[in-house]
């Protein structure tokens, strides 16, 4: 029996950046984190904001990469509760066909050394 292949939309740069960054925060993958984690591998070569981040991982959850879940509210957060995402496997195939020519690319910058 033979498995349909499924279609793999492809991503831009920020969205790897993001897929990224919720595989780095884990369990504690949610807005700020993801924010913080994103910051950290741009390490201040471009501006990030809080709300493009937002809009790319809804982007990422419509596509199917990413799913998301509300957690408990908290009485730090005023009661709000927070939503926490985590990559899927369509994500994870997504993400490694998006990085696999910058390794090849890599490899090559590597090997001129």
């Amino acid at each position: 029996m033979f498995r349909k292949q499924e279609k793999t939309l492809p991503l831009g740069e920020f969205e790897v950046l993001v897929m990224t960054s919720v595989l780095a925060a884990g369990q504690e993958a949610y807005g700020a984190n993801i924010h913080e984690e994103i910051e950290t591998l741009v390490s201040g070569s471009r501006e990030v904001s809080l709300g493009s981040v937002y809009t790319t991982l809804d982007r990422l959850e419509q596509k199917g990469y990413l799913r998301s879940w509300t957690g408990e509210s908290t009485p730090e957060r005023g009661g709000r509760a927070k939503r926490y995402y985590e990559v899927q496997a369509s994500g994870q195939r997504a993400l490694r066909a998006a990085l696999e020519p910058m390794r090849r690319a890599w490899n090559i910058v590597e090997a001129a050394r």
